[in-house]
């Protein structure tokens, strides 16, 4: 393998696994307030069909990313209205959150089926291209890969390092008790559950107007559901949380890599690897009953109500 090669993995495994990141990390905090939403899926694609119709309006890709996050966050909000407010199975709600997310998004991007996006380039590239070394390199991702570096960086200081992220992660862990000393349970799963949904439509967003600059109905094909196994996988760490988003962004991009070098296997089992790879991944994490209770949320899961 040569060195250009290697280089252009590495570039590809980062564009690949930046909706994961941006996924999963979102899902980390809303989990972490002890609220378990499984509709990413649902959520990525609303995020991903309102950015492309926004991008496409406005010929801006922030406008696009921006429009995602609110359509991410607004579903969110309807789920949180749904399992926080009215104690409904968490689960049941998010699965019905899923599948209305999808059927959504194929009704708004009906006319748009098959339609390309074409937008100026970055201007941020210009910049960075100035850095010695590694300027040409990092030129070749959009700052929305670098966004999620930061958002990463935040969510990891947030959760250790401030009292919030404290009090964060003590709702999670038992709401009756934080309830009981003066903290507003509700409103903390609520904005944590809204944070993550938000993140689910910028990872949308970024499918549709960076990764792949158009709209195909299902086009997240089925990356919200690795997302949120990637919580599991990373045990509820920020930091693992995102090597597993790099780690199945590798093994996409080299099932790409291996058809195009023409390794005589059925194309259909090549992009099957990665789901392949979170199943073999998810079943040897949860072996382990002792890891999984030892960084879950305690009340992940589990409705709360503050009675008077």
């Amino acid at each position: 393998m040569t060195g250009s090669m290697l280089i252009s993995i590495v570039m590809a495994t980062l564009v690949a696994g930046t909706p994961l990141a941006y996924a999963a990390l979102g899902e980390l905090v809303a989990e972490e307030s002890g609220v378990l939403n499984l509709g990413i899926e649902g959520m990525m694609l609303a995020g991903a069909v309102t950015g492309f119709i926004a991008a496409s309006a406005t010929n801006s890709v922030w406008i696009g990313v921006a429009a995602g996050m609110m359509a991410g966050a607004a579903l969110a909000a309807v789920f949180a209205v749904v399992a926080i407010t009215l104690l409904a199975s968490q689960v049941a709600a998010g699965l019905a959150l899923a599948i209305f997310g999808t059927g959504l998004s194929s009704l708004l991007g009906k006319g748009y089926t098959g339609t390309s996006l074409v937008l100026e380039p970055s201007s941020v590239a210009a910049v960075v291209n100035q850095i010695p070394i590694v300027g040409p390199l990092l030129t070749q991702l959009h700052p929305l890969v670098y966004l999620s570096w930061l958002l990463f960086a935040g969510v990891n200081y947030f959760l250790y390092k401030t009292k919030a992220g404290l009090i964060l992660r003590a709702v999670g862990e038992s709401p009756a008790s934080a309830h009981a000393i003066g903290y507003p349970v509700i409103r903390i799963r609520y904005l944590a559950t809204i944070f993550g949904g938000a993140m689910s439509g910028v990872a949308g967003a970024y499918l549709a107007t960076v990764y792949t600059p158009l709209w195909t109905e299902g086009m997240t094909a089925g990356r919200g559901w690795i997302a949120l196994a990637l919580v599991v996988f990373g045990t509820w760490r920020p930091a693992r949380v995102l090597f597993g988003a790099y780690l199945f962004g590798g093994v996409t991009t080299a099932q790409l890599f291996a058809q195009g070098a023409g390794i005589p296997l059925p194309p259909e089992l090549m992009s099957s690897l990665p789901y392949i790879a979170t199943i073999v991944v998810l079943v040897l994490i949860t072996r382990s009953r002792t890891l999984v209770r030892m960084n879950a949320p305690a009340a992940l899961g589990q409705s709360f109500h503050a009675y008077a």
